[in-house]
């Protein structure tokens, strides 16, 4: 049989396709993956139309022509990285902040003293559409460098109609005008502004009214909200995002990152596509996840820039057969990093996962924690080909080498969207 492909991959070292068909993997399946050696991949009309091995490409040239070949001299192909949890769209940064993390101020009263959130929420405020756009374009880019071909962007930064849905209008307009898939969120329901500090529940009746005119522009998929101490209770978590379930959205919740409120179960309760963050979550709510499918999104860099002494319960959650993904939390306070491979070492050396588990969770699993696992996170015949060739032998090098930028090209849709340079 013949071939004639627009980009041909050849000479891979390891293949990691994640095939897994269209389900996320749990628990214990997350400890056995195919590595395929010696590997070719063929790409056509921006689809994966053929992989095969190396040996078949060097055997059978006069019948397997491309456009273009890539030779990958031995190197690791992998999936292209999904981040499911990002804070993409906000104005200025919160530079100021780290000498009172330094000084052990908690986050919580940072928030208090009008930091924290509410600084960035004033400053998205201030900052015109087109230089959100203008920023947000700069991290995506960034994003595409370390191996990033989908993300999940929340609004949050406006706690106001108008920026609200500023933010998600810029959403919109980059999911036109980039090349990374982007899946958006409404995160009215992130903190409560200071015009409605005595009166958090009119605040999430003004946001649910919202509702609305962003199913009108088709400006979100999702909808969020933070349910914590200090910001959401689990009562008022409920009734909003079931109200935004009734109106057709996905839901998705800030669950138990700080105490452990029940957020976990009630995401549970509810049907949430993922609850993400879970450093305090219970038992019960671990069991209640796994239970119900709900994507457990853990964020470890956040744990690791606040200084928190205990991460989320990765080790719990794969036993008790639960769906673990793992996440950026990009965002100006709590975790400023576009660097997912950087996350993936957090999640060997804190949470304890293993590289068979970890690259589940930043492909495949990511991928269902945002709905679009039937055609992102994985390497199969006439998917997208979001692909990456990494600058390492095999697929146990990149979580441990750790705080350097591993990517060598990525591929989008079939494209080649970034590329080191050469020295």
């Amino acid at each position: 049989m013949s071939h004639n492909f627009d980009l041909l991959l050849y000479n891979i070292g390891q293949l990691l396709t994640m095939d897994v068909g269209t389900e996320p993997v749990r628990g214990k399946q997350m400890q056995k993956l195919e590595v395929l050696e010696h590997a070719a991949v063929g790409i056509k009309d921006g689809k994966v139309t053929w992989i095969g091995s190396n040996e078949e490409v060097v055997q059978a040239t006069s019948v397997i022509t491309a456009k273009e070949k890539m030779d990958c001299q031995g190197k690791l192909v992998t999936p292209g990285l999904v981040d499911p949890h990002t804070h993409l769209v906000f104005g200025g940064s919160r530079e100021h902040e780290l000498a009172l993390k330094q000084a052990g101020v908690p986050y919580l009263d940072i928030l208090k003293q009008g930091g924290g959130i509410l600084s960035t929420v004033k400053m998205t405020r201030e900052t015109s559409e087109e230089e959100l756009v203008k920023k947000a374009t700069f991290h995506l880019d960034r994003m595409h460098s370390y191996g990033i071909t989908t993300v999940e962007a929340k609004s949050g930064y406006g706690l106001d109609w108008e920026t609200e849905l500023k933010q998600l209008r810029v959403v919109k307009k980059l999911q036109k005008s980039h090349t990374m898939d982007i899946i958006s969120t409404f995160l009215g329901a992130h903190a409560i502004p200071q015009e409605y500090k005595e009166r958090p529940d009119d605040f999430l009746t003004s946001m649910l009214e919202l509702l609305g005119q962003i199913q009108e522009e088709d400006l979100a998929q999702f909808v969020d909200i933070f349910c914590e101490t200090g910001v959401f209770s689990i009562e008022q978590s409920r009734k909003f995002l079931s109200q935004a379930k009734e109106k057709g959205f996905e839901l998705k919740i800030h669950a138990d990152e700080i105490d452990p409120l029940g957020g976990a179960e009630l995401a549970a309760e509810l049907g949430a596509r993922s609850a993400d963050h879970l450093v305090g979550t219970s038992d019960e709510g671990i069991k209640r996840l796994a239970e119900e499918g709900v994507v457990a999104c853990l964020l470890p860099g956040t744990s690791f820039y606040l200084g928190k002494p205990t991460p989320a319960r990765a080790r719990d959650m794969l036993e008790a057969d639960a769906i673990v993904a793992l996440a950026t939390d990009f965002n100006p306070g709590s975790c400023p990093t576009e660097n997912l491979q950087f996350i993936m070492t957090l999640a060997a050396l804190q949470l304890r996962m293993t590289p068979e588990e970890i690259w589940y969770a930043v492909t495949v699993n990511a991928a269902h924690a945002i709905g679009v696992g039937a055609e992102r996170g994985q390497i199969a015949f006439q998917r997208s080909a979001d692909i990456v060739l990494w600058d390492a032998p095999n697929y146990l090098y990149i979580p441990y080498h750790y705080a350097v930028n591993h990517t060598n090209t990525v591929i989008k849709d079939g494209k080649i969207v970034y590329r080191r340079r050469q020295a």
